[in-house]
């Protein structure tokens, strides 16, 4: 059993670990807003890793199969809204800024709410998770016969890892936030960050 945990922690830190679009959207939300908005992006980043490996410990093949034929247009689709976010957050930053004393609307993932349930929705537009969820379920031959412990377990054991790497990258972006305190130094994370995400999701339309 604790095998199956340690399998989930590895597949689960393979998945999160590389850097793309999400990982920059986290750092950019702590910097501009605060940890609890960056903390609870990435619990939604964390809480769609698990589903995805939920759904291969229990499907293998048979979900990976049904994913491949509409990965191209969830991908799009991923990369539109990361652009939309990004144009968003450059426009964003670009405004006249609020008159002192007087605080503005609250919009977009600026909330923990609103930050969770957007990243949650955005993460699950990655058909290739659950591919490689299932990839890793069926190198191991747990597809075939699958133990419902051993699966809980990988799925715990992923959303460890997703979750405490993506709340470090949270960590990461209020020590920024911290440091570039004036406005101007916040006007220049979010155009850096939107700058990044909008490049990110540009390379997702390129031919693979």
């Amino acid at each position: 059993m604790t095998g199956a945990f340690l399998a989930g922690l590895v597949a689960g830190y393979g998945v999160a670990i590389p850097v793309g679009a999400i990982a920059v959207l986290i750092l950019g939300l702590s910097a501009r807003t605060s940890f609890r908005v960056g903390a609870a992006a990435a619990l939604g980043v964390a809480t769609a890793d698990g589903l995805y490996a939920a759904a291969a410990a229990l499907g293998g093949a048979v979900v990976a199969g049904l994913i491949a034929p509409v990965a191209g247009p969830l991908r799009l689709a991923a990369a539109v809204v990361l652009l939309a976010i990004a144009a968003h957050g450059a426009w964003r930053a670009l405004r006249p800024p609020t008159p002192t004393g007087v605080a503005g609307p609250r919009r977009g993932l600026d909330t923990p709410s609103r930050a969770f349930a957007g990243v949650l929705a955005l993460t699950l537009l990655n058909p290739a998770t659950v591919v490689y969820f299932a990839a890793l379920v069926l190198g191991r031959g747990d597809a075939a016969d699958p133990d419902p412990w051993a699966a809980a377990l990988f799925v715990l054991g992923a959303f460890v890892a997703s979750a405490s790497w993506q709340l470090l990258i949270a960590g990461g972006g209020t020590l920024v936030g911290r440091m570039l305190t004036g406005p101007r130094g916040r006007r220049v994370t979010a155009l850096v960050s939107s700058a990044l995400i909008a490049a990110l999701a540009t390379a997702m339309l390129l031919p693979q």
